[in-house]
């Protein structure tokens, strides 16, 4: 019983974080009316929660070997209920994205810290894998019944609303993490590797900036450029310091396994191609066709109901007959999706628009258990749980970079809020072709992942992983 409550109150807090980032583009809207937003401000909106997050994963490891699991659990839990509240209050744009920042650092330490403790609640090899795909299930359900609960609480409550709920239910969570959670630590304590953790954000952050600037600035100008530098020398300083960082941030041999790097890159443009559909979607549905935010949300329906059919069907495929035939599905079906409307015009029809956000739905249902599969198999056991911080991060990032770049194509095509549906079509075009290119890398990197040549690189750096954990461990004894 004591088990199912922990894993019950992981499981919700999860979802919420999964809800969070993608209710509130459904919200995007009304926030855009009361605050006095442009376009890039909404980017922001989204983006600040999305990369902060995905700038901090990788250290919330640390955080919890030194104050122990649940206790870092229960400090995630407790920043973003404060934070949540905080966002309702927001008057103005700039204290929103300042309170997502906020938002985003507790979320940053929710997911991992909530995947070790049921890493060790649940012990046994038969238990844990069903525990773990709850969890993973609770995080990819609340990202998907996020456009339709987000819809449903703008038009009945106001956009607050989304925030707002955040607080009773966190409350809850954290009493009974508080409660029945016992504290577990790591017996071997990582060093935060603080450098790379700032070059990390250095990276992100003038590079996002750049992205959704642009349009407005123009790719020339000063603060423009000043990033794009920026962000290339960071990005340059980070591969050259985690070579010769004793305990890196990112350690970059993980990347010499074929397999490992073909999933986090398929996670990053399944991702980006699942932030941007929702992006364009959301301001077509409201904006363009005049929709209510609840009735955009249900016309979305599609994208949660084959993300929740999809996931569990993944699952099976996986386990009878490999990752390859997930992976080319969820290839197929985004290029598909992304055609159905960059040459057939799906906006235009309705059965073709519905069909399109079901193949949307079903990338994030068919990609998310192969790539897991993949990142985590071959990896030395004390290793496993880094390499899915790095698979969560390159999702979040791809999920930033996602918004960014359909913001700056929908603007470099002349749409703006007040424009009739034909303008934000044509301006949306260049946009879903980006999503149908997405759909073949995957294709081809799907491919690539599951190939002899990849799958021997995998036991090479399995082997030089596994040699490596046994010089450190000898090293400190």
């Amino acid at each position: 019983m004591r088990k199912r409550i922990i894993l019950t109150a992981c499981c919700i807090s999860v979802l919420l974080v999964g809800l969070d980032v993608t209710a509130v583009n459904l919200a995007l809207p009304s926030m855009a009316k009361e605050l006095h937003v442009a376009i890039n401000g909404m980017q922001w909106v989204v983006a600040s929660y999305t990369l902060v997050g995905a700038g901090l994963l990788l250290a919330a490891g640390t955080v919890g070997d030194r104050l122990g699991y649940r206790r870092a659990l229960c400090v995630g839990v407790g920043v973003f209920i404060v934070a949540s509240a905080l966002c309702a209050t927001a008057s103005t744009h700039q204290l929103l994205i300042v309170f997502r920042v906020l938002q985003a650092v507790g979320a940053s330490l929710i997911v991992p810290m909530g995947m070790s403790v049921i890493a060790h609640v649940f012990p046994g090899r038969d238990e844990r894998p069903h525990a773990m795909g709850m969890f993973t299930a609770a995080y990819a359900l609340g990202m998907a019944l996020g456009p339709v609960a987000g819809g449903a609480l703008v038009d009945s409550v106001g956009w607050r609303s989304i925030f707002l709920i955040n607080v009773p239910i966190g409350i809850v969570v954290l009493v009974l993490t508080a409660r029945y959670t016992p504290e577990f630590r790591s017996t071997r304590f990582r060093h935060l590797d603080l450098v790379g953790q700032l070059l990390v954000i250095a990276f992100l952050g003038p590079l996002v900036y750049a992205i959704i600037e642009a349009p407005q600035l123009g790719w020339t100008s000063v603060p423009v450029q000043l990033c794009v530098g920026a962000a290339i020398a960071a990005f340059v300083a980070l591969l050259v310091y985690e070579r010769r960082c004793h305990e890196p941030l990112i350690d970059l041999r993980y990347f010499r396994s074929v397999p490992f790097s073909c999933a986090v890159s398929i996670g990053f443009i399944c991702f980006a191609a699942f932030s941007g559909v929702l992006f364009l979607s959301t301001l077509y549905l409201q904006y363009a066709r005049g929709f209510s935010a609840l009735t955009a949300g249900i016309w979305m329906l599609p994208l949660a109901v084959m993300a929740g059919v999809c996931g569990p069907l993944s699952g099976r495929l996986t386990s009878r007959h490999g990752t390859r035939p997930s992976f080319l599905l969820a290839g197929a079906v985004t290029a598909t999706g992304g055609l159905l409307f960059a040459l057939a015009d799906a906006e235009n029809h309705d059965v073709l628009l519905l069909v399109g956000y079901a193949l949307f739905g079903a990338n994030i249902g068919l990609s998310n258990t192969p790539t897991t599969m993949t990142v985590v198999a071959g990896m030395p056991r004390d290793r496993a749980g880094v390499a899915s911080a790095l698979l969560l991060t390159f999702r979040r990032v791809g999920f930033t970079l996602g918004v960014a770049v359909m913001g700056t194509l929908l603007a470099a095509g002349g749409w703006h809020t007040t424009e009739p549906a034909p303008v934000f079509i044509d301006a949306a075009r260049a946009g879903w072709w980006a999503v149908a290119c997405c759909g073949v890398m995957v294709l081809l990197l799907g491919v690539l992942a599951t190939c002899k040549w990849a799958r021997d690189s995998a036991e090479h750096t399995a082997v030089v992983l596994e040699e490596s954990s046994g010089r450190h461990d000898r090293s400190t004894a």
